[in-house]
């Protein structure tokens, strides 16, 4: 029985109107539903049918209301797309309006989303005029750019009307739609929504028909807004404007900065252009001024590593080397310890790539590699500029590591990063860059590894009990640290798992760094004269209570920093 003949069994509509409804669908190119309404059958009436047709149960959402809380479990561009929204959590569960049941793309996304914030869903059928309703309470990017796109699609047509008559292709007419107001909007916003969604990261994508706007939250991507190609020159030119970057030039890869106040808050944007086949890419990091710098207790580090790292940065000369993929807060971690030393009565110094923050009584310079102004012909420079401390962004080849090595040999404190994946792993890293073994011993006082990890949201998560599997696992990995080290750890019965919640619909919230901290000591330098290997170096530092990233991220999903799913996966 079709949804025309439950309407017809319930008296709603009369048999010989079926034809007619039927014809003039067909005819008129409108779907069956319209028709029924042009009829004069009410929409809830057909969403009764529709619900017993399909058999989903039916919910009228007059005088309900839906909050902001519970849009966050759906993404306003997944809700556009598959047409539904979410309605309420009841009892654990995400209750979702639907328009089409029958979607199985949309079931998928659902299912998709499901399992993603750790939530089950039941669907309810619901009118086009309800989700309307519950859509427009997004108020989100897409709604928002909708008015200044329908603008600015109109003033390229009349553009493009233009240009076909005076065959005018001027970076100069660029320049003026770039200016308009609809585009400086458009972009505007993109700017706004991702500094208030604590994104890290803008990507502009073009694509073969539209352009994708996606933001970085906690390490994540998300696509925010979809937007027509048309378009896609007028925003990118938007954005090379604001950074002083050549608008003519496509073929190459550009970088530029500007710097914006956004709802009150002062933010640096690094930009970067790449070329692609549909046009060109932009890439946005956000750099947020107001924040300010890290305090050492804020990163994350165990009581032990902290006191490691505070004894290092307080001694008068030395090598300090943070190590951890692009990404995973080294440099945040730079600037917290290079907050903590006395520049009153020290001369600090600083090679940067770029400059990300400044801080105040401290000399900062940016290399720019292009003119030969690199972190080594910067670092020769800096020892004539009578330092004590200098922090050089990254030791990326072997003349920068030798400058390092022998500023560190020469009296000065310097710090810097390294791409290796463990503390230990710094040391043959230097050794591969061609660092003499002998050198690396007296000069190294502190190698660092980091990775970030999402952190649950305050008083949230679930109790996992530490016990089979887990157990088994936990105490394998902490089966070769010293008893002395073990017994300074303060260990639980539990483990925590992210569990969603409409305050946190993904059951986490930021990130956090897991860490671990290897200190220089007379046996680790007798081990590194022997040119060793990873492995055998490990084997001291662990002897010596090295904590390893794994096992300090299991001791936060103890204490409900972080959930065990993130410490599994180190």
């Amino acid at each position: 029985m079709d949804i025309l003949q439950i309407l017809v069994q319930k008296g709603v509509l009369p048999q010989k109107d079926v034809a007619k409804i039927t014809n003039q669908s067909v005819s008129s190119g409108i779907t069956l539903e319209e028709a029924l309404i042009k009829h004069g059958i009410s929409p809830y009436e057909i969403l009764s049918a529709k619900g017993e047709y399909f058999d989903v149960p039916i919910k009228n959402l007059a005088g309900q209301d839906v909050t902001e809380k519970t849009l966050d479990y759906i993404p306003e561009d997944s809700a556009v797309h598959y047409r539904f929204v979410p309605i309420a959590v009841t009892k654990g569960v995400l209750e979702v309006g639907m328009v089409d049941p029958d979607d199985i793309e949309a079931k998928d996304a659902l299912n998709f989303i499901s399992s993603k914030i750790g939530m089950p869903f039941k669907i309810f059928l619901i009118t086009e005029t309800d989700f309307n309703k519950v859509f427009s309470l997004y108020k989100g990017l897409t709604s928002e750019v909708s008015k200044s796109l329908t603008e600015l699609e109109a003033e390229l047509k009349i553009e493009t009307a233009r240009r076909d008559e005076e065959a005018d292709e001027s970076i100069e007419h660029s320049k003026k739609i770039a200016e308009d107001a609809p585009v400086t909007k458009i972009v505007a916003t993109i700017l706004r929504y991702a500094t208030d969604g604590n994104a890290s990261d803008i990507h502009i994508e073009p694509w073969r028909e539209n352009v994708r706007v996606r933001f970085r939250v906690d390490g994540v991507m998300n696509t925010s807004l979809v937007l027509p190609y048309k378009i896609h020159s007028a925003v990118v030119s938007r954005i090379k404007i604001l950074c002083n970057m050549r608008l003519d030039e496509k073929r190459k890869p550009q970088d530029g900065r500007f710097t914006a106040r956004i709802e009150g808050r002062k933010i640096d944007f690094r930009v970067s252009t790449f070329p692609t086949y549909y046009g060109e890419k932009v890439v946005m990091r956000l750099l947020d001024q107001e924040r300010g710098i890290r305090k050492m207790e804020d990163l994350g580090m165990s009581n032990r590593n902290l006191e490691l790292v505070r004894k290092a940065i307080n001694k008068p000369y030395g090598l300090i080397l943070i190590s951890g993929p692009t990404g995973s807060g080294k440099t945040t971690t730079l600037y917290a310890m290079l907050n903590e030393l006395d520049k009153d009565h020290q001369n600090v110094l600083s090679l940067e790539d770029p400059i990300e923050y400044n801080i105040e009584g401290m000399s900062q310079s940016q290399v720019q590699p292009e003119i030969g102004y690199t972190f080594a012909t910067g670092l020769r420079t800096t020892l004539r500029q009578d330092p004590d401390v200098i922090m050089v962004g990254e030791i990326r080849d072997k003349e920068t590591a030798q400058l390092a090595i022998q500023a560190a040999l020469t009296g000065h404190l310097v710090l810097s990063t390294i791409h290796t994946n463990s503390a230990t792993g710094v040391i043959p890293r230097l050794i591969d860059m061609g660092i003499d073994p002998y050198l690396i011993g007296p000069t190294l006082i502190l190698a660092m590894a980091q990775r970030l990890t999402l952190q649950l949201c305050p008083n949230s998560g679930t109790k996992i009990p530490i016990e089979g599997s887990i157990k088994l696992m936990i105490d394998k990995q902490f089966s070769d640290l010293p008893r002395k080290y073990i017994d300074e750890i303060e260990f639980t019965d539990e483990v925590y798992k992210a569990n969603p919640s409409a305050d946190c619909p993904n059951g986490t919230r930021g990130r956090v760094a897991v860490m671990e901290v290897m200190e220089m000591d007379k046996d680790l330098e007798t081990v590194i004269l022997k040119n060793p290997s990873e492995l055998e170096i490990t084997k001291m530092a662990r002897a010596k209570g090295l904590v390893t990233m794994k096992e300090d991220a299991l001791v936060k999903a103890m204490h409900r920093i972080i959930p065990f799913e993130e410490a599994n996966m180190l």
